[in-house]
């Protein structure tokens, strides 16, 4: 038997979408999938066929999906094997399914397989003509500010969307190989292993690890020399985006590698919106300055931009033109479209400022600002601030109530393994203290609790809200 020609392989599939799986064009389908091609094949075919993807991280709980599927009222779902039951068990709540396609190699009853229907498939396919704003991926946010809203993106948002940061940003080129660590379900996945190369031209690296494992993607990536150190012969470009990153770590990495990371921002409802691009200076801890076509500013409750170095919401210009790589609506939730927009701009619900450069750096989600005595304090510099002492692994800083301030910082706090056993309070009063020599003393956490876990979305994003309400459910 021959090997099927690779542009034949999306083809097949919109078939076996289109009559195998009775899905029409603007029918939705959900894809539960880890790194495996069959998840590439879909979002290609599912353009062909003009039928909406939906992405969703194998870390998805059954609960999860059925939100999904209720939400979205997919017709069509696909899945491995690891994760049918999970979608069995929710089967009686899922109304609008029709077809369930699972991606493995044993049969499943009442589940069609995707490897055996797509041998079968014709290779003929007429591809459908689709406008740039229809409708083609919705992602689900991650839900730190509450449950996950459906984010519509169209042919042109993301189809087109990643051209000037796949070749400025990630500087990506035809004879690049790209190697993009993102679980599928993440939007990072359509930017970075998907998108972002395939109109660069470039190649796409896949390894499918199960679990995120640091030493998997050393001995991959690197070639060891002696135990403590590793040469990176090939490596020359390096990118991150979705949580703001640490200054501690972009040092680190850099005396590590001799390589920079070049941090971007964006969100599920955007491309990217900032980044350090090719040619910048590199200011560690900044989000980079605006990428095209996107004027990107910081404004005020009103809408209003405020002056360099001022604090507030960083915004996207959407009057008196709309930028095509911006979402299109959040589905089924007008009011909160319409909130997005706050006069000519797009509120990304992040605070932040611009330094007199034009470089961009976050502060903190607006839901996340601490107000104590006066004094507007963001987490995210007090988690950096903690993180750099050798006994946080990791840190989430929320408001806190307070009879005299009203509400004051708490960070909670996972200890480093050689730490625990220290006498805890002198190592409260040692983390305060260096907490106020590394940032402004007011900023400094006046309450601390050391845990085993941070509470945690399923694309790995701590979850400040769930802290904060506890916190406050104490009053």
């Amino acid at each position: 038997m021959g090997i099927t020609p690779r542009k034949e392989l999306p083809r097949k599939t919109a078939n076996v979408l289109s009559e195998a799986c009775g899905l029409r064009r603007g029918d939705r389908i959900v894809a539960i999938l880890p790194r495996v091609p069959e998840w590439w094949l879909l979002n290609v075919a599912c353009m062909r066929a003009g039928i909406v993807l939906i992405p969703g991280t194998s870390q998805l709980t059954a609960k999860d999906i059925l939100y999904r599927l209720q939400a979205s009222k997919a017709k069509c779902i696909v899945t491995n094997d690891t994760l049918a039951p999970a979608v069995e068990s929710v089967l009686s709540g899922s109304e609008f399914l029709k077809s369930k396609l699972i991606v493995g190699q044993g049969s499943r009853d009442g589940w069609l397989n995707f490897k055996e229907l797509l041998a079968v498939a014709s290779a003929d396919h007429q591809c459908v003509k689709t406008r740039s704003q229809d409708p083609m991926l919705i992602y689900f946010t991650s839900g730190t500010t509450g449950f996950p809203k459906m984010v519509l993106q169209s042919h042109s948002s993301y189809g087109i969307g990643f051209a000037v940061s796949g070749r400025y940003w990630m500087q990506l080129t035809p004879s690049d190989i790209m190697w993009n660590t993102s679980d599928t379900g993440w939007v990072k996945a359509a930017w970075s292993s998907l998108f972002a190369p395939w109109i660069c031209g470039s190649c796409v690296f896949v390894h499918n690890m199960p679990q995120f494992k640091p030493q998997v993607i050393l001995r991959k990536l690197f070639h060891l020399l002696f135990l403590s150190s590793y040469k990176f012969p090939s490596l020359k470009h390096c990118v991150t985006g979705g949580e703001a990153l640490n200054p501690e770590v972009l040092a680190k990495w850099k005396i590590q590698t001799g390589v920079d990371i070049h941090e971007g921002y964006g969100q599920t409802e955007t491309v990217t919106i900032c980044a350090n691009m090719k040619g910048m200076k590199i200011k560690p801890g900044s989000l980079g300055k605006p990428v095209p076509p996107y004027d990107v500013q910081i404004v005020d409750e009103h809408g209003a931009v405020v002056p360099q170095g001022e604090e507030g919401t960083i915004a996207v210009r959407v009057k008196p033109t709309r930028p095509f790589c911006l979402f299109s609506e959040y589905l089924d939730n007008p009011e909160k479209t319409a909130a997005s927009v706050q006069g000519d701009f797009y509120l990304t619900g992040d605070r932040g400022f611009m330094d007199k450069e034009g470089y961009i750096w976050f502060v903190g989600r607006a839901d996340d600002i601490i107000n104590s005595a006066g004094y507007r304090i963001g987490p995210f510099e007090v988690e950096s601030a903690l993180i750099e002492h050798p006994a946080v692994v990791e840190a989430a800083v929320v408001s806190s109530p307070d009879p005299v301030r009203g509400e004051v910082v708490k960070a909670f706090i996972v200890l480093a393994p050689a730490f625990v056993s220290h006498d805890p309070e002198k190592l409260i009063h040692e983390l305060q203290q260096h907490v106020k020599k590394v940032t402004a003393p007011y900023k400094y956490p006046r309450k601390v609790e050391f845990v085993q876990e941070l509470p945690k979305t399923a694309t790995g994003k701590i979850q400040r809200k769930v802290l904060k309400n506890k916190e406050w459910a104490k009053v």
